[in-house]
């Protein structure tokens, strides 16, 4: 089991990360090429043309990866790492899960709210659960998907979550199976994976339920 919960695909095709040198699976990896100007472009769609080099979704790789050259010794030329390569990733996994999010939420495949959320897990068609890392944990702690079943994330703000489904702010969403949700987990454990095992800070803690 991955990140996050989620679960590794033995047929799943694996990279190695040129920070620790693991073998994972893509899912819990983030692809680079080197552009035509010699510049490291994060490629969080994995389509941009060109040699692939990946590391690890984790904070500590990809800042291991950029203080020791490693973009440099994988790509056996020089190249141009932006400062600010690592907060770029973020915030381009970020804008991708709140648009696979409202993506998922119009398919009919994502719900957000307390009762909703609730009555998705009771009917047992949520696969993933979501809470907001600055939500309550008395309100959160309610509401679990079935032991070792699904996969759970808290590392969105209420903001983030919110903004998936139209609202100011969300404590709590779920999604049952859909080519959409596989796509939101796979962000979802690069996102979390960067964030670190808490999430993102929030604001504060938030102890209303909605």
């Amino acid at each position: 089991m991955g990140r996050g919960g989620h679960k590794q695909d033995r047929a799943e095709a694996e990279r190695r990360c040129i920070a620790t040198g693991r073998v994972l699976g893509k899912a819990d990896l983030i692809r680079f090429v080197v552009g035509p100007d010699n510049s490291v472009v994060p490629d969080l769609a994995e389509k941009l043309p060109g040699r692939g080099i990946w590391v690890s979704a984790d904070r500590q790789a990809l800042e291991l990866a950029v203080r020791k050259r490693l973009f440099a010794r994988s790509a056996k030329s020089p190249v141009v790492v932006p400062e600010d390569l690592v907060a770029m990733v973020e915030a381009g996994l970020t804008r991708r899960m709140i648009e696979m999010l409202s993506l998922a939420r119009k398919a009919g495949l994502a719900v957000a709210g307390y009762e909703k959320v609730r009555g998705m897990l009771q009917s047992g068609e949520a696969v993933v659960l979501l809470q907001a890392c600055d939500g309550s944990e008395r309100g959160k702690s309610k509401l679990r998907l079935p032991s070792d079943e699904g996969d759970t994330f808290d590392f969105l703000t209420a903001r983030e979550l919110g903004l998936s489904f139209g609202r100011d702010h969300a404590i709590h969403a779920a999604l049952c199976a859909g080519g959409l949700t596989t796509r939101v987990v796979e962000d979802a454990t690069r996102l979390s994976g960067l964030r670190g095992t808490n999430g993102a800070s929030g604001p504060g803690k938030d102890d209303g339920i909605a």
